[in-house]
């Protein structure tokens, strides 16, 4: 039985940050650290003191990492980033609650002594004889140290102390991983006795040494297990200053996830179950295990729920039948059509999720001209006269003197102009929406119109559709661009307020026109002309989505979800392989071209050169990071293969930061490489994301249920 643990991380949004800037404000983004190790990093949100960043991420960790760190900086072009302030999370804070923690915290201001990371390894002994006792400590190494000097390492040296004595190694020069290798001796007199203490020192030659942190053992320890082996250094003892909210809040969302995965024959019979259960008629039965599922989650829970079996149901090749299944249910017991498919049920919660799982290619392929020229181009648009700004008339070209009119007519035009492109790219992308999409879609028109026949109802089969492409896939995306990795920066305000308007436009075109001129914004009306000849091309456009052979796949694959010879992510990337003898210098690692798809990562001298090296991803057996150490290089990573005759190679590769800081400075692969590690980890090994929540009450078969979903779902 395998054991597992991840973290699932939303960095939600923040509230009443300082302003860090000239300008009153500043540029925040967020650092995640898992012990002192950085895992994650948001984009940044411009000229915003209430940031909304929205980005989640998945944590795999080791069973005993302890803390969990969150700092909010603010970027600047200039000099180092400001740091604004923190939130620390023990691992017990964490996992005190099975549903996690979602909530806002104030931030804490960073203590620079408080800020250490990194191990050292240390072998003491205690010794007695006619003068005393004696304790012998052996300073072997530390690793991983914080980089306290410009050049971005230390100059490190230890110091113990025993009762009234210390004692100090020597200084080892410009580096992070030292080796010492000094045996220490202390004499201390027959008495009380005294706690070991050993702390590590950044030496400066002008002004005072820095803190690196610390170690300590209380009497009992050192008389009964002397220290032997590697031990995490910690800061000072003092407690977390709360600031009272002076530097702002964050909302979390944290949850921690212990699995306990079994062979795969253990969870056959829950995979016959559900597969029978799709496969079957859907009425309203309550002890049908889809059911049963349904009503013991709520919330995130449920929407795991969802991911879990859609994806269980793409990699069976049942996604349509379940769908479908789903929808007869949700139908059955609708009785008013205008709230088909507005709850959280589970129908609606696993057609949201099948989208953005099947749907991104297509997705990005639609929208992203559209979001480019928008975020290009900064054109100023606002209709509503409570939140024009005449003063940015100037960047709008026309006569006359800045008034209201002015500025309504010039956003007005531009409005329509990028609606234009993006109704016209919407309504002509019929044939090349996925065919498992087109025949979910299909599945459910063809329930909706005949659960509601009636003529009054023409309309539902439509809104039932477009319920879910427009208002729950299109509309999200031209909101927020960066969740949806349409960008790789979320928006400055003035685009964030272009998005919003047209965010809001096609909200209304997916709604048919149902609803304009029924809410609080009548500053709308001026759009509402060009909406409405939009509507009867989206009906045009929904039936020809719904035009679909049935004979067509109904849900393939999971690994085909991506064309086979799409490229997923691509750059220069320093590579070595692993050769006899030992580790190479770090100048053995020689730049390459990477391209990785669902097929393979395969790399050449440069973009246009023809012969190119390949690492078929069936092959790939593991994907991590390696120590600093190994190389005395940063964002170091190991791709580990094997070959026909079952031998075992290994890659590395530097995911260099084309920036000069990467730890302040955005990097096109994520903070030290992440994200590559990440999409390689996703093509190895579809499903490897972090399982989230518990089964609440219930009897034991149907917790075993659950864990057994779960398995299904990688």
């Amino acid at each position: 039985m395998a054991k597992s643990s991840s973290l699932n991380v939303r960095v939600v949004e923040g509230r009443a940050l300082p302003a860090k800037d000239v300008s009153g404000s500043s540029d925040p983004y967020c650092i995640v650290k898992v012990d002192d190790e950085v895992v994650a990093r948001t984009a940044t949100v411009w000229r915003s003191l209430s940031p909304f960043w929205g980005e989640e991420y998945t944590v795999h960790l080791p069973l005993d990492f302890h803390q969990l760190a969150f700092y909010v900086l603010d970027e600047d072009t200039v000099g180092h980033d400001d740091v604004i302030g923190k939130v620390s999370l023990s691992r017990d804070a964490i996992a005190a609650d099975p549903r996690g923690i979602d909530s806002w915290i104030n931030l804490s201001r960073v203590d620079p002594d408080a800020e250490v990371q990194g191990e050292i390894c240390l072998a003491v002994q205690m010794l007695e004889d006619a003068l005393g006792r004696c304790l012998r400590c052996h300073v072997l190494q530390a690793r991983d140290l914080a980089p306290r000097d410009i050049s971005g390492t230390s100059d490190p040296f230890a110091r113990v102390f025993w009762g009234s004595q210390s004692v100090e190694t020597s200084t080892i020069k410009k580096t992070r991983f030292p080796r010492w290798d000094e045996v220490l001796e202390l004499r201390a007199a027959l008495g009380a006795p005294s706690p070991l203490r050993v702390e590590l020192w950044d030496w400066d030659m002008v002004g005072k040494n820095d803190f690196l942190g610390m170690v300590e053992f209380p009497p009992q320890v050192l008389q009964q297990k002397p220290p032997n082996g590697w031990f995490r250094l910690r800061p000072f003892p003092r407690a977390e200053e709360d600031s009272g909210g002076s530097l702002g809040a964050l909302r979390l969302k944290v949850r921690l996830t212990e699995d306990r995965v079994l062979p795969s024959r253990y969870y056959r019979p829950l995979s016959e179950l559900l597969a029978t259960a799709v496969l079957g008629p859907a009425e309203e039965d309550a002890a049908s295990p889809l059911a049963v599922l349904e009503e013991l989650t709520s919330g995130d829970c449920r929407q795991d729920l969802a991911t879990r079996l859609v994806k269980l149901f793409l990699g069976q090749g049942l996604a349509g039948p379940f769908l479908d299944y789903l929808t007869r249910r949700e139908v059955a017991r609708t009785t008013d059509p205008n709230t088909l498919f507005r709850s959280n049920s589970l129908a609606s919660k696993s057609m949201e999720q099948f989208m953005k799982l099947v749907g991104m290619p297509y997705l990005h392929e639609v929208l992203q001209p559209v979001i480019s020229r928008v975020f290009e181009e900064k054109k100023y648009m606002e209709l509503d006269p409570c939140k024009m700004e005449l003063g940015r008339t100037r960047r709008i070209s026309f006569k006359g003197a800045p008034s209201e009119e002015h500025v309504r007519e010039a956003s007005l035009g531009l409005l329509t102009g990028y609606l234009g492109a993006i109704v016209d790219a919407i309504v002509g992308s019929a044939g090349r929406c996925p065919a498992v999409m087109r025949l979910a879609f299909k599945h459910l028109h063809q329930r909706v119109e005949e659960r509601f026949p009636q003529t009054e109802h023409e309309d539902v089969k439509y809104l039932a559709i477009s319920g879910f492409l427009f208002l729950r896939f299109f509309a999200p995306a031209i909101l927020t661009p960066k969740l949806f990795d349409l960008r790789d920066q979320h928006a400055d305000p003035q685009t964030s307020r272009s998005l919003l308007l047209l965010a809001k436009a096609v909200q209304s075109i997916g709604n048919l026109g149902q609803q304009l001129g029924q809410g609080k914004e009548v500053w709308m009306a001026p759009l509402h002309p060009f909406l409405l000849r939009s509507v009867s091309r989206v009906r045009d456009f929904l039936d020809r989505l719904v035009d679909v052979d049935e004979e067509e796949e109904a849900g393939g694959p999971a690994r085909a979800l991506v064309p086979r010879s799409a490229t997923v992510r691509e750059g220069y990337l320093l590579k070595r392989k692993e050769e006899p003898g030992g580790l190479a210098p770090r100048f053995a690692f020689k730049k390459r071209y990477f391209r990785l798809s669902a097929d393979a990562l395969s790399y050449a001298k440069s973009p246009e050169w023809q012969t190119r090296s390949s690492i078929p991803v069936s092959h790939i057996r593991a994907v991590e990071r390696v120590d600093e150490g190994a190389f005395q290089l940063p964002h170091v990573m190991q791709v580990v293969t094997q070959d026909g005759a079952g031998a075992l190679h290994t890659t590395y590769l530097q995911c260099k930061p084309l920036a000069a800081a990467a730890h302040t400075r955005p990097s096109p692969w994520g903070t030290g490489g992440t994200r590559w590690i990440r999409m390689l980890r996703r093509r190895w090994c579809i499903g490897s994301c972090s399982w989230g929540g518990t089964s609440s009450g219930g009897n034991s078969w149907r917790i075993l249920a659950w864990t057994r979903l779960r398995r299904l779902a990688q």
